[in-house]
């Protein structure tokens, strides 16, 4: 067998029923890879091996009793620190909760601690998940942002300190610092999961969202964690599908290729790729339909930072003004463009957002998901940014579901991702597309750590 941090989540639960690896082993195996590797990698924000080994004492016990909670029973996990902890610190990567202790779990916690698994730190994210960096170190070349704001997720997941790990989207916080990472990031549509004790950025966007290592893990998670929440206002009271099950159903599914906008904004490498999983999805057995949605994406984009900025200066409002120096340059600007805008211009965006979702599920009504690149090239050489967020954004602003996976290394070394996206509450059957190119193009991605 694999070493216990190599294995995925879905390999470490099957290892864990079947009584060839204890919860205990696998915890002290990942503690051991973080104190080779975070010292330079800097994913944690906050490391909690004594809860973890607690937690992992428990469930060796009822597993080997042949107690089996869910399919994540003993699998530990990260959280990005905007997600609240109770008893254990979540500073949301700011200066003026650097140490705040919250009392009670984010839904999202209490659902995975409940479903027994095992949470091992809170990862590093961006300040108040918004785009000034956080410390986090890409592990392809530490030279290269590592993407944002669930950053110390994606360099956790990429670098074997932990199988899976919380992150969030708002514009493009799950699956470009996946892209960039080399790793997969999912978010389901918007209200699929509770976003309850998650520290907000625009709550018209928040999306809960999780970073793994493949398709089927993140399809096992949103088992685990999607259904209503009746104290979350904007939990969605929808059916919820069996996604793992449903993950080998598919075959040669129908793909949307949307080439206008986003590779004519993309790098030449990145085109030629993306050309070149078209036509290896096209082999396998996909029909490939190039598709023009007749959204304007530019202008999408403005909508999205407008409604975002604005929406943040309204909940930031009582902390930022006389702590304005607290904040950094990035949050500060957008906080201060947010004051500035009206109500004439928030609504104008708002309603630009119900035409594109309009025009997304007339696309999405011939196709099972569309296709396009995660980010415009690889991870920028640039520490003082965390990447271009558009090609995510479009699906944040709808609130459609949306995934990355990995589609090889550029030229420099650094991973590429594929994005698809689906209908609203489609999840199973992006899930089932996005699992069936994954395994076409059979592309497997690890630092050289």
């Amino acid at each position: 067998m694999a070493q216990p941090h190599e294995l995925t989540l879905t390999q470490a639960a099957a290892a864990l029923r079947a009584k060839e690896l204890s919860p205990v082993e696998l915890v002290e195996s990942l503690l051991r890879r973080t104190e080779a590797l975070d010292s330079a990698l800097l994913a944690w924000a906050t490391l909690t091996p004594e809860h973890a080994m607690e937690a992992a004492r428990r469930a060796e016990l009822e597993l080997f009793a042949g107690t089996v909670r869910s399919p994540i029973h003993g699998v530990p996990y990260g959280a990005k620190d905007i997600f609240d902890t109770a008893g254990i610190r979540t500073a949301g990567g700011t200066k003026i909760w650097a140490e705040r202790v919250p009392d009670t779990d984010a839904a999202a916690i209490a659902t995975v601690n409940a479903a027994g698994a095992i949470l091992l730190g809170k990862t590093h994210t961006t300040e108040f998940a918004d785009g000034d960096p956080a410390v986090s170190r890409n592990p392809w070349n530490a030279t290269h942002t590592a993407g944002g704001s669930s950053t110390g997720s994606g360099v956790a997941v990429a670098a074997r300190l932990v199988p899976w790990a919380f992150g969030s989207q708002t514009v493009g916080s799950v699956l470009r610092p996946a892209a960039y990472n080399g790793v997969v990031g999912f978010k389901p549509t918007f209200g699929r999961i509770s976003r309850r004790g998650v520290i907000p950025m625009a709550q018209t966007f928040d999306h809960v969202g999780v970073l793994t290592r493949c398709v089927e893990d993140a399809a096992t998670l949103l088992g685990v964690l999607a259904g209503r929440d009746p104290d979350d206002p904007d939990s969605a009271d929808v059916p919820v599908d069996d996604y793992a099950a449903e993950l080998d159903r598919r075959h040669g599914p129908r793909i949307g290729f949307i080439r206008t906008f986003f590779l004519d904004e993309s790098d030449a490498e990145t085109r030629m790729r993306m050309e070149q999983v078209a036509q290896e999805l096209a082999k396998a057995g996909a029909t490939i339909e190039e598709i023009d949605p007749g959204i304007d994406f530019p202008h999408a984009f403005r909508s999205h930072r407008l409604m975002q900025e604005s929406e943040m200066a309204d909940w930031h409002e009582p902390l930022f003004v006389g702590n304005e120096k607290l904040y950094g340059p990035k949050i500060s600007a957008y906080i201060q463009n947010g004051f500035k805008n009206t109500a004439k211009e928030y609504v104008r965006a708002m309603n630009y957002r119900l035409e594109m979702r309009n025009l997304a599920s007339a696309a999405l009504e011939r196709v099972d998901a569309l296709l396009m690149p995660t980010a415009a090239g690889p991870a920028p050489q640039d520490l003082t940014q965390t990447g271009d967020t558009r090609f995510q954004s479009p699906w944040s602003f709808t609130g459609f579901p949306s995934i990355s996976v990995p589609m090889g290394l550029a030229s420099n070394g650094l991973p590429l991702g594929a994005q698809f996206a689906g209908a609203p509450f489609q999840e199973a059957r992006l899930l089932g597309v996005a699992r069936w190119a994954e395994q076409v193009l059979a592309v497997e991605l690890e630092p050289p750590l």
